[in-house]
């Protein structure tokens, strides 16, 4: 068997377990498995082919997976402005309906309407915040069946 076809083998199998154990690090060593592969493909000498090899994983190891790890372990980003209010819980002010209402969101008093346009919700009642459209909220009525 050539050598490259035995490091294609060899980057194929790392990519296998690389699935399988999550861990970045046989991920890279398969890519650099596969970096030899394509220098034996063509025609390197097997020293060579193992240097771009070893050089490949090193790289990978010690550079691309601490910056890898870095970006994945990164919080979401805090919701700000009214994206924060979208999956809050609305107390509504005066019937809301598809002209109009008032309803209460965190504190704050916002000018609002049913998100289903057939929707009545009455004053006094919850609903959740599914979107904000400029300056209106809209509403879907919170379900007290049980």
């Amino acid at each position: 068997m050539e050598p490259w076809v035995a490091w294609l083998l060899v980057a194929a199998l790392l990519g296998i377990a690389e699935i399988f154990s999550l861990t970045l690090a046989l991920g890279l060593l398969a890519a650099a498995a596969l970096a030899a592969g394509l220098a034996g493909a063509l025609g390197l000498p097997l020293a060579a082919q193992v240097a771009v090899f070893a050089v490949g994983s090193i790289a990978g190891i010690v550079v691309v997976r601490p910056v890898a790890r870095r970006h994945i372990s990164q919080p979401p980003p805090l919701r700000s402005g009214t994206a924060a209010l979208v999956g809050r819980e609305a107390l509504t002010l005066t019937e809301v309906n598809r002209q109009g209402g008032r309803a209460r969101i965190g504190g704050e008093e916002w000018t609002a309407r049913p998100y289903d346009p057939g929707v009545v919700i009455p004053a006094g009642a919850l609903a959740d915040v599914l979107a904000i459209e400029g300056a209106t909220a809209l509403l879907y009525p919170v379900s007290t069946e049980e």
